[in-house]
């Protein structure tokens, strides 16, 4: 099964958008904790969901269960927090969650996991992918960018 990440921060709507039609990708992920934020306008839930259909007939799924706490992020962005730290804090936080029982493969399966962070390295739609493969085993990850 294939699953795709990307983020949407430094890229334009255009580059975006192909990128996802492209990849084949049968539903965006929304893995943020708040899907509403400004930070890019075609990035906010109700526009996303929009375009996603409209532009590449994507579907459009948020799924809160797969992002950090908002006390995780805080402590990470706003406090200066280690990449080591938060990532050790919200694998522990995904086995809590058991997210490997608790969301469907199918939900996953060619679906694309979305996230603000520009590239996957420091960000926690990577962990999530990683975490699910590790898990459920069969899982072919390609970072979109």
């Amino acid at each position: 099964m294939n699953v795709f990440t990307i983020g949407f921060t430094k890229k334009n709507a255009r580059y975006f958008f192909e990128k996802l039609r492209q990849s084949g990708t049968k539903r965006v992920v929304d893995v943020r904790l708040n899907n509403v934020s400004q930070l890019a306008g075609f990035a906010k839930r109700d526009d996303l969901s929009y375009f996603l259909k409209e532009i590449c007939n994507i579907e459009y799924i948020h799924l809160p269960d797969l992002a950090p706490t908002q006390e995780m992020l805080d402590e990470y962005k706003k406090h200066g927090g280690d990449w080591k730290g938060y990532e050790v804090k919200f694998l522990e936080l995904m086995e809590k969650r058991k997210i490997e029982k608790t969301i469907s493969q199918e939900i996953i399966a060619e679906g694309c996991l979305l996230c603000s962070e520009d590239k996957p390295h420091f960000c926690h739609r990577r962990l999530v992918a990683e975490y699910l493969k590790q898990h459920w085993g069969d899982l072919d990850i390609r970072h979109l960018g």
